[in-house]
């Protein structure tokens, strides 16, 4: 299926030849096209044109105005103010454009894709092994799955890597101990949630008695020091110990994407032990070149813009005074990796906002040793703090840092007693009641996010996300069920557009704004900005409670092309919801 032009991208090409045709001395100019809420679309590019030209603005609108060709697209065009073109298009043209939509059977609703897009390296979702997730993890989970969707959708060939931390002294402490104490990991359960909790129970357990012999025990101590070097050195027997630990962490990580609603394989996990062989020649790169030097011992690289608050620089430190290496020479292995042997043109890292600095500093190193070039970016989809109602980091009441698993059986549980409350109306099962208690808490938790500016904090408030009123998932989970069961009501009556039809207000809008799907999809991927999907998604579904108020949709007074052509407009309005939820990783239940 052919990639179906908007509405805006046909009257904009229109424009442009007409504004070439009747001002052939103005060269190409851009029309400047917008929505508009004086018409359906408002053209501004022509008094940039009367300056350049030495003209008057109104005479110059009125040339173009004349060049534009007759047709079927543009209803009525009307010279408003100092030369500005207020365009309503015909009701004959949203229709087609919309069954072009409609008629699309591999369900991309007419919006293209490019195959040539390039390769992004999507860095999300990098919980540390051998340590319980929290709601600090959830942002990185979320966001980034939803940009995967949305530029492998849009065409990017897409990475996953979740950069786990897997690595480091921790684990000299944790193996000894194991070695010492072999039957205290393990565990076995027949079903992956409980398996994933007693995975955390079994290495919380072993951590803090691991930790509270090291603190206690000096011998101990240096037995575990001695580990870390023969981890470090490659022992099979220890290597083969840290891979216990990876092993048993990946079962519980894996419990709770699942419970995210989220795909998660082995493959795309590449934690920083998977760059350990590059440190060193990493480290020598940047030495012989000149972009990293000694300083005190340590292996640095400066920069003239990152200063502490005594006015002397603060450097990236890639290898420690003691010969170990930061989280700075694993970012610049990854990146040497992901460009060279993954072939990258983008690489995207979904990472909280408080490590902005690093990572520009990562990223300037990075430049300056010719790993990222001009054909390859790198940018920081920074994101900021869940906070409490209160406006402060979310805790609980002790002051602890809120486990992620807690936050999303409560948000179930609370959704699942939103959705029994309507479930005898709606005639559901047992069954149903807890498959959409499930997809509306985890859609309301993903949304709450989503819907924000990744950049922001927002408040996470359990009974405002799971309210039908409001921008909530529930209300486009809603908006998307009703729809269904109006399909499901039509009897005989099918979807089928009527483009001969004088469309109602309500209608118009609906058409217009279903039609900028693709236009969002771009916008939104180019930026990575989820949110103005989001934004989207709620205003489809504002239109179309709009919709529902002003015109009828089965009803024995209106004519039998009236309510097939109605039917056309839920029913698309119902697959762009579907696919850009989908986009967002939420859900969309048949009955709610």
């Amino acid at each position: 299926m052919a990639s179906v032009p908007s509405l805006a991208s046909t009257l904009q090409q229109q424009l442009a030849d007409a504004l070439t045709a009747a001002l052939p001395d103005a060269g190409a100019a851009d029309p400047l096209l917008r929505r508009s809420d004086r018409a359906d679309f408002q053209a501004n590019g022509i008094l940039a044109l009367a300056k350049k030209l030495k003209g008057n603005p109104r005479e110059l609108a009125s040339q173009v105005t004349a060049a534009i060709p007759a047709g079927e697209l543009i209803k009525e065009i009307e010279v408003s103010g100092p030369g500005f073109l207020n365009i309503t298009l015909t009701d004959r043209a949203i229709l087609r454009t919309l069954a072009e939509r409609a008629a699309d059977t591999e369900g991309r609703l007419g919006v293209p894709s490019a195959p040539d897009a390039g390769t992004t390296v999507v860095d999300y979702a990098q919980p540390n092994v051998a340590k319980e997730m929290h709601v600090g993890h959830l942002r990185s989970a979320v966001i980034g799955d939803a940009m995967v969707r949305i530029l492998e959708f849009t065409g990017e060939s897409v990475v996953r890597r979740h950069h786990i931390g897997d690595w480091g002294t921790q684990f000299g402490m944790l193996i000894q101990y194991l070695v010492e104490h072999p039957d205290q990991l393990g565990h076995e359960s027949a079903d992956a949630a409980s398996a994933g909790e007693a995975a955390m129970s079994s290495l919380n357990r072993l951590y803090k008695a691991s930790r509270a012999l090291f603190d206690s025990d000096e011998e101990f101590k240096a037995r575990a020091r001695d580990r870390v070097v023969a981890l470090q050195a490659g022992d099979p027997e220890t290597l083969a110990m840290w891979q216990r630990f990876v092993d048993e962490s990946k079962v519980y990580f894996y419990s709770v994407f699942d419970k995210l609603d989220m795909e998660i394989s082995d493959p795309d996990i590449v934690g920083e032990s998977g760059y350990n062989d590059m440190l060193e020649e990493t480290c020598r790169i940047l030495e012989e070149t000149g972009v990293a030097v000694r300083s005190e011992g340590a292996l640095c690289v400066f920069f003239e813009d990152v200063k502490g608050p005594d006015g002397n620089q603060v450097p990236l430190i890639v290898k420690k005074t003691n010969g170990g290496y930061g989280y700075a020479a694993t970012d610049l292995s990854a990146i040497r990796d992901r460009v060279q042997n993954l072939k990258a043109n983008t690489l995207l890292y979904v990472v909280d906002a408080r490590q902005s600095l690093h990572f520009k500093m990562v990223f300037e190193t990075a430049r300056r040793a010719g790993w990222l070039g001009e054909d390859v970016k790198a940018h920081q989809l920074a994101f900021g703090t869940v906070l409490g109602k209160d406006g402060k980091p979310f805790k609980t009441r002790e002051g602890v840092t809120v486990r992620l698993e807690d936050l999303l059986d409560e948000a179930v549980s609370r959704a699942t007693a939103v959705v029994r409350e309507k479930a005898e109306k709606v005639g559901l099962s047992e069954e149903e009641i807890v498959e959409n208690g499930r997809y509306v808490g985890i859609g309301a938790v993903k949304y709450a996010d989503l819907s924000t500016s990744a950049v922001r904090d927002y408040k996470f408030d359990l009974d405002q996300m799971v309210s039908l009123n409001g921008d909530t998932s529930v209300y486009l989970q809603y908006a998307y069920a009703r729809i269904r069961s109006i399909l499901r009501k039509a009897g005989d009556a099918k979807p089928a557009a009527h483009p001969e039809l004088e469309l109602a207000p309500a209608e118009r809008a609906l058409g217009l704004h279903l039609d900028r799907f693709g236009e969002t999809l771009d916008e939104v991927a180019a930026g990575y900005e989820p949110h103005k999907l989001a934004a989207y998604l709620y205003q489809l579904a504002s239109h179309l409670t709009t919709f529902y108020d002003q015109c009828q949709v089965l009803s024995d007074d209106n004519a039998p092309e009236v309510v097939e052509n109605r039917l056309f407009l839920v029913e698309l309005t119902a697959r762009t919801l579907h696919t850009g939820m989908e986009l967002l990783g939420i859900r969309t239940p048949e009955r709610l």
